[in-house]
């Protein structure tokens, strides 16, 4: 009987840890990813981008980084008061089956202090950071308008 149990509790450890495995190893899946391609040169730009989650378990975007920009970060553009005011994201959670979209006027991402000058139809990547230490590298293409 003893044996039985043992053999039980093993089973259902294992199927526990696969699931666990199984939802670490889902990720985030983003579409239109996009910078705005400023009309002058500037030391900063937007990015934009739609993020879904298919995962059975919620995902926190909490950071971003690009080899392309000296530094990135989440923003948002909200309306105070008639004022449009612009503030720091910490996290930005995406519930399972959910998505976001960063885009103009809204959720975005700041780029600052790009290296070199990008032109239209470069594609620089910036890579997502999420909450659980995993990174999502993603494509971005420059454009002059949403795509």
């Amino acid at each position: 009987m003893n044996r039985r149990i043992e053999t039980l509790c093993l089973s259902l450890m294992l199927l526990m840890s696969a699931g666990a495995v199984q939802a670490a190893e889902c990720l985030p899946v983003t579409r239109a990813a996009w910078i705005r391609l400023p009309p002058v040169a500037m030391p900063m730009m937007a990015g934009f981008v739609r993020i879904e989650n298919p995962c059975k378990a919620p995902l926190s975007i909490v950071g971003a980084e690009s080899l392309a920009f000296d530094d990135v970060s989440l923003h948002e553009t909200r309306e105070e008061n008639g004022v449009s005011r612009m503030r720091a994201v910490a996290a930005l959670p995406i519930a399972p089956g959910k998505a976001v979209e960063l885009k103009p006027g809204g959720l975005h991402l700041m780029l600052h202090g790009p290296y070199q000058p990008l032109s239209a139809g470069e594609k620089p990547v910036i890579t997502l950071k999420l909450a659980d230490g995993r990174s999502l590298p993603v494509q971005f293409e420059v454009r002059t308008s949403s795509p």
